[in-house]
């Protein structure tokens, strides 16, 4: 009898630990598996049984020699022949191993392809980023209601997860650089492929991962970014500046807009969640961009697990400067020729809305890429628990850095037939610079209102 009771206490003060939202750090010897039998981002470096998953090696690490920075990258693997091809037609035989938003498309439309090459695990970061790692696993947490991390900087907080707040908290502060100034363009597309490109600039500085970086020095800021609209000329002129935080429990993102008709700074707060991002005409919303940012707290996380699947990677080609956004831009779904998808393991977490609170997603499934920590695709569902859009992210090692980051991103609605990309620069110049330093300075409200033309 004693005994039980002992079992039933335990597993009732496990029950309330977990309701409470107290996280599990990682122990010394699990930290110790980075760089062994996992690499220092915590991904299996083994390849799978079957050897469709080849090993990590260390990633790229060094550009070519004929690279300069601010070009575009020229494509490591431009000799890699397709493997084979899922259409309409074989899409059954591959169904547990895509997402359901690639389901929907093929269904959808008889042209539609997904070419698969060989796999590559090309991702890479700077060592300092993975010893920070390394350091920081048996110390991270999060605080108790998961909307904010606690003693972590520089590197991936949970290199070995128990629960889905720890994978999505890798993706909101993963390694892309230190800074980074890129223009690029976007679109929503109409079913029949109509478009109008716009054009952004977006500057930023990963604040959580700058050398020597600590939870004091980063004052509560994990980036700062800018983003000024460029065209279309109904849009251009407007810059909207973003502070997003560690601690989202005791400090909220700050926002702000900067409106050329007015020539005024407003403070932004619905810069956040699921209110319709600017230019996006309803396609996306705000913390759909990058596939998932901002805080977390409207949802439970549940982390499904880990398995194989076929999602966007080493896409040099899609980032490549011989293409024309008109060879890229089709009805329904971008050139399916240009898309290079690899088979490659995810992490999968689910995001249900929590009771009473409010979302345009009942549910959000995310997948997430074991190497880099970045999320590459997401099914998102309605409140009758139907599929309504998608999007997915494409994938390269910007090996200048060397990190491992989208060069694109599409946003499909199944309603509608429309969908929406951004981060496209096939015609841009100059496009990702990562060795340009953006002081804190830049991203002031003094600073925006000094940037404002009309």
């Amino acid at each position: 009898m004693n005994k039980t009771i002992s079992f039933a206490t335990i597993l009732l003060l496990a029950v309330m630990l977990c309701a409470t939202g107290v996280q599990a750090k990682a122990s010394t010897e699990e930290a110790a598996r980075l760089g062994r039998d996992l690499t220092p981002f915590g991904s299996e470096k083994a390849g799978n049984a079957e050897g469709t998953i080849p090993a990590w090696d260390g990633g790229i690490t060094q550009p070519p020699t004929n690279y300069k920075p601010g070009d575009h990258h020229p494509d490591p693997f431009a000799d890699d022949d397709v493997l084979f091809k899922i259409n309409q037609a074989n899409m059954a035989e591959y169904a547990d191993q895509m997402t359901e938003g690639h389901k929907a498309l093929l269904t959808a439309d008889e042209n539609y392809f997904l070419n698969v090459y060989p796999s590559r695990r090309t991702m890479s970061a700077p060592q300092r980023i993975y010893d920070a790692t390394k350091k920081i696993a048996p110390t991270a947490t999060l605080t108790k209601d998961g909307n904010g991390l606690l003693n972590a900087a520089e590197g991936t907080p949970f290199p070995i997860p128990e629960n889905g707040l720890e994978v999505i908290w890798n993706h909101l502060v993963r390694w892309r650089g230190n800074y980074v100034d890129r223009t690029c363009v976007y679109a929503p597309v109409t079913r029949s492929g109509g478009y109008n490109l716009g054009k952004v600039r977006t500057e930023t500085r990963f604040q959580y991962s700058l050398p020597g970086m600590t939870e004091e020095k980063m004052d509560n800021v994990i980036l700062f970014v800018k983003h000024s609209l460029l065209g279309p000329p109904r849009v251009a002129g407007r810059i909207l500046l973003v502070h997003d935080t560690l601690n989202q429990s005791a400090e909220t993102r700050k926002s702000w807009a900067y409106n050329p008709g007015q020539r005024r700074v407003r403070r932004a707060p619905q810069l956040c969640f699921d209110t319709p991002d600017t230019g996006s005409e309803g396609v996306r919303t705000v913390d759909d961009y990058d596939l998932f940012n901002g805080s977390p707290e409207r949802y439970d996380w549940k982390l499904v697990g880990k398995k194989e699947m076929y999602i966007p990677y080493n896409s040099y080609l899609l980032h490549s400067d011989t293409l024309k956004y008109k060879d890229i831009i089709q009805p329904l779904h971008l050139n399916p020729d240009y898309l290079r998808y690899e088979l490659h393991r995810v992490w999968v977490v689910e995001a249900t809305l929590k009771n009473g609170i409010r979302h345009l997603y009942k549910k959000r499934v995310f997948y997430i890429d074991e190497d880099s920590w970045s999320i590459v695709a997401t099914d998102k569902y309605d409140k009758h628990d139907q599929l309504w859009r998608s999007a997915e992210g494409f994938m390269i090692n910007f090996y200048d850095v060397p990190c491992t980051w989208l060069t694109a991103e599409v946003h499909y609605d199944f309603r509608t037939g429309r969908y929406l990309f951004n981060l496209l620069d096939n015609e841009e110049k100059n496009t990702f610079i990562f060795d340009r330093e953006k002081p804190i300075k830049d991203f002031s409200t003094s600073a925006l209102r000094r940037a404002g033309r009309r």
